[in-house]
């Protein structure tokens, strides 16, 4: 259009925007959704409008800016945040602030959103807000960005829904709920910590020591799975030792100083020996060809300290521990024999 051409349509569009028939404006949001020029000025009129007619154009203009859509999140609308959360060229700034201030409902249709970009910032602030919703939760955790420590904190809330569950008390009864639940948050957290990427183990870590579960049963765990990195992350956090430092005593330290290690970060007396013979089992086990064997590793641990864990409860109880581990480790084992017996028989 002429200059001329386009200020008369401009006019008539928005003295249609004043008809007092919404089929009218309905028409004329139908008709501008999609529309890349159309006047800026209808479309934010449009957009404020009733209902049906602001819905098109909040989920469809391709004129509506990040201010605008912020200002519509801000609005506190389920209805049209819902219709923010579903357009295709959301922004990381529009997604935050859903994420920040947007209802349950257009939570749950940004995390639908497979095209919207959702920083990691937003995503711990959504499970902050809804990590106790059951449908929010689960599309959290089904999401491969989750930041590890995030995916832990909603394990826990998952462990308080579950212990809380009528169900569950019905069946197994309060106290028993109680511990299987905690049972399985440490075993989930434990399987987190083997398969998280090495950029996100600080920050697991971290979360882990400031809710107290970097426990020395935690850790005995992982040294004896070999999680050798998650492991010295977590010595580094609890010692304040560097990181290079902690990982050479643990690669070629002596003894004595492996045990000083350990005293730092606030290990028993009596826990520590323990702890520095897994260390140098993990260490010769590690130097061999075939790699870390779970099952010897630990075998050899219960064996060698066997006459402490009679006298030292705390030993006894660590020890326990490593035997549980032991007995999975067989279990999969054996479930992997016979996998392995069965494709040969195939």
């Amino acid at each position: 259009m002429a200059p001329d051409e386009r200020h008369a349509a401009e006019a008539a569009l928005a003295y249609l925007l004043d008809d007092p028939s919404p089929k009218v404006r309905l028409a004329l949001a139908e008709g501008l959704a999609l529309v890349e020029h159309a006047p800026r000025s209808v479309i934010l009129r449009l957009a404020e409008d009733q209902f049906e007619v602001a819905a098109r154009i909040i989920a469809l203009s391709p004129v509506l800016g990040d201010n605008d859509l912020i200002e519509i999140v801000a609005s506190g609308r389920t209805s049209l945040q819902q219709f923010v959360a579903c357009r295709r060229d959301l922004s990381v700034p529009v997604s935050a602030a859903l994420g920040e201030i947007g209802s349950v409902q257009s939570i749950a249709d940004l995390l639908d959103n497979a095209q919207a970009p959702i920083a990691r910032v937003s995503l711990r602030r959504i499970a902050e807000r809804f990590g106790d919703e059951p449908e929010i939760r689960g599309r959290l955790f089904d999401r491969s960005d989750l930041p590890g420590e995030v995916r832990q904190g909603l394990v826990e809330r998952l462990g308080v829904a579950l212990a809380g569950s009528d169900l569950v008390r019905s069946t197994i009864g309060g106290s028993r709920s109680r511990k299987v639940t905690e049972e399985a948050c440490v075993s989930a957290t434990l399987t987190l910590a083997d398969t998280v990427s090495s950029e996100e183990i600080p920050a697991l870590v971290e979360h882990l020591r400031m809710s107290g579960r970097l426990t020395p049963a935690f850790l005995m765990h992982t040294l004896c799975a070999g999680n050798v990195d998650f492991f010295a992350a977590a010595v580094v956090a609890l010692s304040g030792m560097s990181d290079s430092r902690v990982r050479g005593i643990l690669n070629d330290g002596r003894e004595a100083a492996i045990r000083a290690l350990y005293r730092s970060i606030g290990l028993e007396r009596d826990l520590a020996p323990v702890f520095v013979t897994a260390t140098l089992m993990w260490r010769a086990a590690s130097r061999q060809r075939g790699g870390i064997d779970i099952g010897t590793v630990t075998q050899e641990l219960m064996q060698r300290h066997s006459v402490d864990a009679n006298r030292t409860p705390a030993i006894g109880e660590l020890l326990r521990l490593v035997e549980h581990l032991h007995l999975n480790w067989r279990r999969q084992a054996s479930r992997d024999y016979a996998h392995a017996l069965a494709a040969e028989a195939a």
